[in-house]
């Protein structure tokens, strides 16, 4: 249960996020995914993360407290965003730098439209975070716009679409509405345990 929120800092430097050794879980996904919307839920407070109309919004690391007690960090998104090639490359270093750098990174929350068949943006993501063993979930958006039917094949197959990518087991997944608040329990219970055993 999250009871307090706060924005902290945005940065566009890794070096500058903040020193504190508080474990950080990451939010990222492509630039439409509904990131923000998310994050929002997650925390009750529709104003916390800045949502847009125009995709790819965020170009800065945000940093928000949650409970005095661990970050929740908002990256920029990947893929699809009316930017030019070069911010496009600095965001993808940006990220990189993220990743490498950051040891209070315990988890990232990769965002998945659940509409959509797996997209080689988003499965490449995922395999490049598998390949550097960087501990992740995905986490399926937007599952209140289909059909319970619709929803479970298209999970069926991103899964099937993982193992026939050379994954032995899949990651721990989560189905989420950020306009139902479905999902938001079994996100945050799954942040308590790991906490937990820290």
């Amino acid at each position: 249960m999250i009871h307090t929120a706060r924005f902290l800092v945005s940065n566009s430097s890794v070096d500058q996020c903040p020193k504190s050794s508080l474990p950080e879980y990451a939010f990222i996904g492509r630039s439409n995914v509904g990131k923000s919307s998310i994050i929002n839920a997650l925390t009750n407070n529709k104003k916390l993360a800045k949502t847009s109309r125009t995709p790819g919004k965020t170009k800065l690391i945000n940093h928000f407290l949650i409970n005095g007690a661990w970050c929740l960090v908002d990256l920029p998104g990947y893929g699809y965003a009316k930017i030019s090639k070069h911010e496009r490359k600095e965001l993808k270093t940006l990220i990189q730098r993220y990743f490498s750098k950051r040891k209070q990174l315990v988890n990232t929350f990769v965002l998945i439209d659940s509409r959509h068949k797996p997209q080689d943006i988003d499965v490449n993501f995922i395999n490049t975070l598998g390949a550097k063993q960087y501990p992740f979930s995905i986490v399926f958006t937007k599952v209140d716009k289909l059909s319970n039917t619709q929803r479970q094949n298209n999970i069926s197959v991103y899964k099937s679409h993982l193992l026939d990518q050379g994954w032995e087991n899949v990651p721990p997944l989560f189905e989420s509405s950020a306009k139902t608040g479905e999902g938001k329990k079994e996100i945050l219970n799954y942040i308590e345990t790991i906490n937990s055993n820290l």
